[in-house]
């Protein structure tokens, strides 16, 4: 696909532009309105797609989760045990399909997994993507801040956590994991896909080892990564980055058919992982 046509979908997706004016330029590109229209359903998540490891899958327990300071989706490995908490931090689109299955996935690699829904406090997530995103942005960095902490705090004192916790996110939930990551010392490790990095000022208060995946065709995020870069090095801080060549932003959305990539996807995975496992395992 036309990038230009991805990246005029990444400003419609983070708010750079309406529905009405994003179809508009979609049309000029494509060549029609015709065009335009077909071209939606492989820019759009479809979440019909979202079960890598569906409901009611042996190896996990899942249930929905209300705790003090917030709500969340928690997946477990069946086995009891303890197991290394993460929280799974959504996009700006809410707890949606996608990050549940996510969060499955992480159980079976041996975590216990909470997504928590950064929406709880307005009603929750909606079925309608883009009034998921307008509630998004209408939270006050407060607001968000306490959110990640309760849900930090709840999976470190879940019965099946071993008191310890790492936080994953993606896009607007990876510049979340950045932010969690300066909050405070209560964080484990933090892995942040193609998240807004975290300002300048802020990095010497990070103590949580750090893993920072990006794609090589995501110019938005990308513009932020050479200052964040020297910003840890200058504060000697622990940190991973890797950069995916040929990758857009979103390219671990197996949901979404224009800017899914399976290898930097499966790559990123194993990374993110391992990373974890040895500092919150």
């Amino acid at each position: 696909m036309d990038q230009k046509i991805i990246n005029l979908f990444d400003r419609f997706t983070h708010g750079g532009m309406n529905r009405r004016d994003f179809m508009e330029k979609l049309s000029l590109l494509a060549g029609s309105t015709a065009a335009a229209t077909a071209l939606l359903p492989v820019l759009e998540n479809n979440y019909a797609r979202a079960d890598i490891l569906p409901e009611g899958d042996p190896r996990i327990t899942t249930q929905n989760l209300d705790h003090a300071g917030g709500k969340g989706y928690f997946a477990t490995p069946k086995a009891a045990g303890k197991y290394p908490g993460v929280i799974v931090i959504h996009e700006n689109r809410g707890l949606n399909p996608h990050i549940k299955d996510v969060a499955r996935r992480m159980a079976a690699e041996g975590f216990a997994a909470l997504a928590p829904d950064y929406l709880a406090e307005l009603g929750g997530t909606p079925e309608d993507a883009d009034q998921a995103r307008d509630m998004i942005g209408t939270l006050k960095p407060e607001g968000i801040a306490a959110s990640s902490q309760a849900a930090l705090a709840a999976v470190k004192a879940n019965a099946a956590s071993n008191g310890k916790s790492g936080a994953m996110g993606f896009c607007w939930g990876g510049g979340t994991v950045n932010a969690l990551a300066v909050a405070g010392p209560g964080l484990s490790a933090g892995v942040a896909y193609y998240g807004r990095q975290a300002p300048d000022a802020d990095v010497p208060k990070i103590t949580a080892p750090l893993m920072l995946h990006y794609a090589s065709l995501d110019e938005r995020i990308n513009a932020g990564i050479a200052a964040f870069e020297t910003a840890l090095k200058v504060a000697g801080k622990t940190y991973e980055l890797h950069m995916y060549e040929g990758a857009n932003h979103a390219f671990n959305n197996d949901t979404n058919a224009a800017r899914y990539n399976k290898e930097a996807a499966d790559l990123a995975w194993g990374r993110t992982v391992e990373f974890l496992k040895k500092h919150a395992g």
